[in-house]
């Protein structure tokens, strides 16, 4: 019996492809022989419009970039400004910084477990998790104004300092998340039908990960223990007592677990950097107009979805004569075809969707 190959489009429109991604795949029956991914569908030029703007105009930027993890990328761009000009940041506006990137960690690995469960077929996950998102939302809300793209640090330190009863707030939060971790494990981890739809599913080694130069996440699953805020700590992160979480089989069970488990640690640095964060100024000394030393930077950190780095070529103006950000979620995402290659149809979803990419990171 013979059957004839057939390309197929899965996007750009399709709702598990987690934005607008497009991938053309060549299947066989249900069997896909070649999967190729289109991306470029939300390029915004932000590198290229980075050139025209002053580096504190550059913050906002980035917060559209992964839009689940808005105070992540603008902690990338501010601590290599500050790293490249040798600013010194107030101690209570680094602990500041290290809750509100924490709960922002928080926050996009539960969008990942409720959208990763969305996939696979499961509706009740996801309204438990959003749900539980919404407390972190609030939370930032309050602080900055915003509920997505949140525009808080600053340069030499944050905008302002929290609102009254705000860190008290998110110190009930901690416990409430942790006990509702064991819900989410009880609801899904044991569940069969996930099981089979996900172990053993999307494999691949360490090696052929650092050779795809991947990295979060989907480097840490492989069993191979890489995360900048322990192997190269940046900020106050060495102040604090946090495991690195780590898979064995490189399976999308794995990086589920690596997602669920990372929450526990965010948590753990969250109630530390509460119970030590001090008193005093949110913003340092830095001068009106921000020139950066000519020269070339490269700063990176651990971001939700792998190492977020950015690039600065410098001529000592307000403005830099080039900015390139290493976005991870568009390096993670060039596995792909080889993982799909010779899995059904059905596993692409879940194959794709552990791999936890946002567009806007892709794309930029």
């Amino acid at each position: 019996m013979r059957t004839e190959e057939m390309l197929m489009n899965i996007g750009p429109q399709h709702p598990s492809t987690h934005g607008v991604l497009r991938v053309v795949v060549k299947v066989d029956g249900e069997i896909i022989k070649e999967a190729d991914p289109v991306v470029g569908y939300l390029h915004r030029g932000t590198e290229k419009l980075a050139e025209d703007l002053q580096y504190t105009q550059i913050i906002p930027y980035t917060d559209r970039m992964d839009y689940l993890s808005s105070m992540v990328n603008n902690h990338a761009i501010v601590n290599a400004v500050e790293r490249a000009m040798d600013l010194e940041v107030p101690e209570r506006a680094e602990y500041l910084r290290i809750i509100v990137v924490e709960l922002n960690r928080v926050m996009s690995h539960l969008v990942f477990l409720g959208t990763y469960l969305l996939d696979l077929g499961a509706m009740t996950p996801f309204l438990y998790a959003f749900a539980d998102r919404e407390q972190v939302v609030d939370f930032f809300n309050r602080l900055c104004g915003a509920r997505l793209t949140y525009n808080y640090m600053r340069v030499g330190g944050v905008k302002w300092d929290t609102p009254d009863g705000w860190l008290d707030d998110v110190k009930k939060f901690v416990p409430y998340m942790r006990s509702q971790m064991g819900m989410f494990h009880e609801l899904v981890t044991g569940n069969e039908i996930f099981l089979e739809r996900v172990k053993g599913i999307g494999k691949f080694d360490a090696e052929t990960a650092l050779n795809y130069a991947m990295s979060g996440i989907n480097l840490r699953s492989t069993g191979f223990n890489w995360d900048l805020r322990k192997n190269k700590p940046y900020s106050i992160y060495d102040r604090f007592d946090f495991n690195v979480i780590v898979g064995e089989n490189g399976d999308c069970f794995d990086r589920y677990m690596c997602h669920m488990n990372e929450i526990m640690e965010s948590l753990k640095i969250v109630e530390q950097a509460l119970e030590q964060i001090p008193e005093g100024p949110v913003m340092g000394k830095v001068p009106k107009i921000l020139r950066v030393p000519a020269g070339e930077y490269y700063s990176a950190i651990e971001g939700t979805r792998g190492e977020l780095g950015v690039y600065i070529v410098s001529e000592g103006k307000d403005k830099p004569y080039r900015l390139k950000f290493r976005r991870p979620s568009f390096i993670n995402l060039q596995l792909l075809p080889q993982q799909l290659k010779g899995q059904s149809m059905a596993n692409l979803i879940a194959i794709l969707g552990a791999v936890d990419i946002v567009l806007g990171e892709v794309d930029a």
